[in-house]
């Protein structure tokens, strides 16, 4: 049996890591996930027997007739891949001259298309929008998997042209083509890779904020008709533009142009043909998942069951959620979780007057967000107004009405621009295991999904709470105060409100928090301290705000406090999957997560009575507390 004292992660979880199987169709198990399985499982039951025709809620219905459709795989056999075949033929169709033509038409019917304009709040002044700019994704997760030591690059790369390899020929391409549509791909690929920002580069996400006055960037981008397509997409011409990546804007026309266009368009088909895989036949189905699957050593695909509710409830993700919210979150526990939330930014507010290591003009700015802080719990009020929008046809195919959904989607996009803000929008449905602080719009936002055990429950006690949803609540406000959000001030707006003396202070406790977490070893890799350090300073300033309010109950029990910690953090993850995740996440791996906070905390000593030869002693010159 494994010591609390010696690996806490280890002592309250290993019963269940031993008992535990991942599910063949997933990269990991653990607390988020076995809520996911128990919600997947309840929402199957309820919609099984519900039929389109019954519901006189038009959305609800659209999702049930698409939902339907996505598990009619007899149709979706039959059809195999003729639903794909214009878009294909399409592209195909393209040459250099109507490909710079037809820019506006590509982007806003959804084509892949090699560079990205997005529409989203400007982090100056986040009551407006504005256009951001930035380069594709990479076909391997990120920069760090192209290195030539890379110890999967090669499988993965072997197996990506596997996959294409089996499914360009179901559109009429010979294997000599087939290869040479690969080998053009996977060159147009490297050469983004030197340009791309690396995971690192867009964790510090205030950082990728680098406007470009509009006639400086029209005057930059040389080889295709930005301004057209611009002032097509938007309906107006842009003061500046965001260029989140620049090393791409800096390369884009030796990158972006007639001579590499063979190299584009082999991309642009690779990536179509890939789009395509979660709306055709099951054969195809299967075989488009290849490459996703290696990634995260998945054994096999999704049952078709299932996969028909990944793609229904993901189309329609804030109607499932609506649904969700109101039929199974109850007020008790919203006003339960309220009554913790205040209480947290209560604590916050405490913690902040008594730091010693700020001054006080920092540290009433720092109180002035939190009484900005707003807290969104459960499900929102309203459906977005999009969802009226979407139908559902059966005389098109599945793909075909997928389109049509997305192109209501890109056109609303886009049409955002000249709009201010929603900020009551919901960035997650309540349906979803998880919770997020928003700097732009200064929130925190928790789904009904996450507010049950083992994270919360009317049943536990308090101290359970406060170590499961407690912390929880109080990591998202202490997104407020890391390194990203700390650049963004009470109306979500980047400013910089603190001292430059307080400025340093707080860059020295972040050089620590790195310090504390970089080169630890797991998955037969290494940890990078500077990827994760904005969700490790939240989960540190976390678990000390719910520390401190769980010592103020009268039933306080800092065992079930530790515990239930331990508990939420529980995982189980494939290897390759867990590689994956050290390259790409922005926060630490769960056992990491259960293990190094705690060891920053007197109280964990004083409670398991933990002594300098204990697996968990940190000598106290170490120990990282930063809220």
């Amino acid at each position: 049996m494994v010591r609390i004292q010696d690996d806490l992660f280890e002592s309250v979880n290993g019963e269940w890591i031993a008992e535990t199987e991942i599910p063949a169709d997933k990269p990991r198990i653990g607390s988020f996930d076995q809520l996911v399985i128990d919600i997947e499982d309840t929402l199957m039951s309820d919609f099984k027997d519900l039929e389109p025709e019954a519901s006189d809620d038009a959305p609800f219905k659209a999702f049930l007739q698409f939902y339907h459709q996505a598990g009619d795989f007899e149709t979706r056999d039959r059809n195999a891949v003729t639903p794909a075949q214009p878009f294909v033929e399409r592209i195909e169709a393209l040459d250099w001259s109507s490909f710079s033509e037809s820019l506006k038409e590509l982007t806003l019917e959804g084509y892949p298309v090699p560079f990205t304009f997005s529409v989203q709040p400007d982090m100056k002044n986040t009551l407006t929008h504005a256009l951001y700019f930035s380069a594709p994704g990479l076909i391997l997760p990120d920069t760090t998997y192209y290195a030539e030591a890379h110890p999967n690059k090669a499988e993965l790369l072997k197996v990506y042209r596997e996959m294409l390899a089996k499914l360009l020929p179901k559109f009429g391409y010979s294997a000599a083509e087939a290869s040479r549509i690969i080998d053009e791909t996977l060159a147009f690929d490297a050469l983004l890779v030197p340009v791309v920002n690396t995971s690192e580069e867009n964790a510090r996400y205030a950082d990728l904020y680098r406007p470009q006055k509009w006639q400086a960037f029209t005057k930059a981008i040389q080889t295709v008709p930005i301004t057209q397509l611009v002032s097509e997409l938007i309906q107006t011409t842009p003061e500046f533009v965001i260029t989140e990546e620049i090393r791409f804007y800096e390369q884009f026309n030796q990158i972006i142009n007639a001579d590499n266009w063979q190299l584009i368009k082999s991309w642009m088909l690779a990536n179509q043909v890939l789009s395509f895989s979660s709306y055709l036949s099951d054969e195809y189905r299967q075989i488009g998942g290849e490459f996703s699957r290696a990634l995260s050593g998945v054994e096999k695909a999704r049952a078709q069951d299932k996969h028909a509710y990944d793609l229904a409830t993901s189309t329609f993700s804030q109607v499932v959620g609506l649904y969700y919210g109101q039929k199974y979150f109850g007020n008790e526990a919203k006003q339960d979780v309220l009554r913790m939330t205040q209480k947290m930014i209560a604590v916050y507010k405490e913690r902040l007057t008594a730091n010693d290591w700020l001054t006080k003009e920092t540290i009433d700015k720092a109180i002035l967000k939190l009484n900005k802080l707003e807290p969104m719990i459960g499900f929102p009020d309203r459906l977005p107004e999009i969802y009226h929008q979407f139908s559902v046809k059966s005389e098109l195919s599945l793909l075909e009405n997928a389109d049509a959904i997305s192109q209501i989607r890109i056109a609303e996009h886009y049409a955002k621009y000249t709009k201010p803000v929603d900020r009551k929008e919901w960035h997650m449905p309540a349906h979803m295991v998880n919770a997020y602080f928003s700097p732009t719009s200064n929130q925190i936002v928790f789904p009904a999904a996450i507010l049950q055990a083992p994270f919360y429950s009317i049943e536990q006690s308090t101290s359970a709470n406060y170590g499961g949803i407690g912390a929880v609540i109080a990591h998202e406000i202490s997104h407020a105060f890391d390194n990203n959000g700390a650049l963004f001030d009470e109306y979500g707006n980047m400013n910089n409100w603190w001292t430059d003396a307080d400025k340093a202070a707080f860059e020295a406790k972040q050089a620590a928090m790195i310090e504390e977490f970089d080169g630890l070893e797991i998955f037969d890799r290494k940890v990078n301290g500077k990827l994760i350090v904005s969700e490790n300073i939240a989960d540190n300033g976390g678990m000390n705000a719910a520390l401190t309010a769980a010592k103020t109950e009268a039933d306080v029990d800092l065992k079930a406090f530790f515990m239930q910690w331990a508990e939420i953090w529980r995982i189980k993850v494939r290897q390759e999957y867990g590689q994956m995740l050290l390259s790409v996440d922005v926060h630490a791996p769960g056992k990491l997560r259960a293990n190094i906070q705690p060891q920053n905390f007197e109280e964990f000593y004083q409670t398991f009575a933990v002594e300098s030869s204990d697996g968990m002693y940190r000598k106290p010159e170490n120990r990282v507390i930063i809220w």
